[in-house]
């Protein structure tokens, strides 16, 4: 899948191929040419993904060869063991976790999971979850806490379900009641954005002692499309609306939002899943030293002192 702005790259590339192509087929020497034409392509794109606007950072972190959640636990770990259900209404498909071993340590991985064709989206409820799902993200984060295991949360939800159903079993109350018991695990917590990171549905599992971001990635109280149907009605001002909401990660670490930027491949994690893969493990590791040198209640009271100062007004 190629976004609007990949296509001169792409163009380039194809007539990188047709040039290999020929030289193979007709044994004439074109190395000269194909190195310029290489450094040409290296060029374009590192003046374009350095360049981005929020509106195609925003498509980037949507995009569906992305690494998602089960990619990362997979990819990162060993002896992975998925836990089911809130011990009261169900078992919500949109939220996953479970124990895994993070190079010889035990720890406790929570994420939306997003589908790759429309039978697993439907199945995963496009990653967005019910209150049961938070119920179980919590349960899930109390037995890390009563065996002292770490937490590590991956967020990708376009925000949690709003159907009335969902109202009805009190999705409000369930991630009210996770950004509260959040705040006082006693275990390290480290919560990454590894897509899209939109509205309660993100914050229910995003507390707490470090959060991160992926590059293209986007964390906000709600998507541009939906910001520009408010307050345009229509949804063709979603790039101002993008522009407006400042929801890169670079906007977020400026203002004090977020912890820290994992860097992605050029061009997006999905260009090379196994390179973000490896990158954000080493970042999980190290971070997770750090974090289990401090006391508990200092810990805590990091978490509580770093969040209880995000948008305050100092005169």
């Amino acid at each position: 899948m190629l976004l609007d702005f990949e296509q001169p790259i792409a163009a380039l590339e194809g007539k990188l191929r047709e040039m290999q192509q020929l030289a193979l087929d007709s044994q004439v020497d074109v190395s000269e040419a194909v190195t310029a034409l290489e450094a040409k392509i290296k060029a374009l794109k590192k003046e374009t993904y350095t360049n981005l606007t929020r509106w195609q950072r925003v498509q980037l972190s949507r995009h569906p060869d992305r690494p998602y959640t089960f990619d990362y636990i997979e990819g990162m770990t060993s002896k992975f063991v998925e836990l089911h259900g809130d011990r009261t209404v169900g078992d919500d498909k949109a939220m996953v976790g479970g124990f895994a071993d993070l190079n010889g340590r035990s720890v406790m991985f929570i994420g939306q999971q997003k589908g790759r064709n429309t039978k697993e989206r439907q199945y995963r409820n496009f990653g967005m979850a019910n209150p049961e799902g938070y119920r179980k993200a919590l349960r899930l984060m109390k037995l890390a806490e009563k065996f002292n295991k770490p937490i590590v949360t991956l967020i990708d939800t376009m925000g949690a379900f709003p159907g009335q159903e969902a109202e009805e079993r009190g999705q409000g109350e369930a991630i009210a009641r996770n950004l509260k018991e959040m705040f006082m695990l006693k275990v390290p917590v480290i919560c990454v954005v590894i897509g899209e990171g939109a509205s309660g549905g993100a914050l229910g599992i995003g507390i707490g002692d470090r959060v991160l971001m992926l590059e293209n990635t986007w964390y906000s109280v709600i998507s541009p499309e939906s910001c520009s149907s408010i307050l345009w009605r229509s949804w063709d001002y979603k790039e101002q609306a993008a522009e407006a909401l400042k929801l890169t990660a670079t906007d977020m670490l400026n203002a004090k939002l977020v912890d820290g930027i994992v860097k992605e491949p050029l061009g997006g994690a999905h260009t090379a899943p196994a390179k973000m893969i490896d990158t954000l493990k080493k970042t999980l590791i190290k971070t997770l030293d750090e974090l289990e040198a401090l006391p508990a209640e200092e810990r805590i009271s990091q978490r509580i002192d770093k969040f209880s100062a995000m948008g305050v007004v100092l005169e």
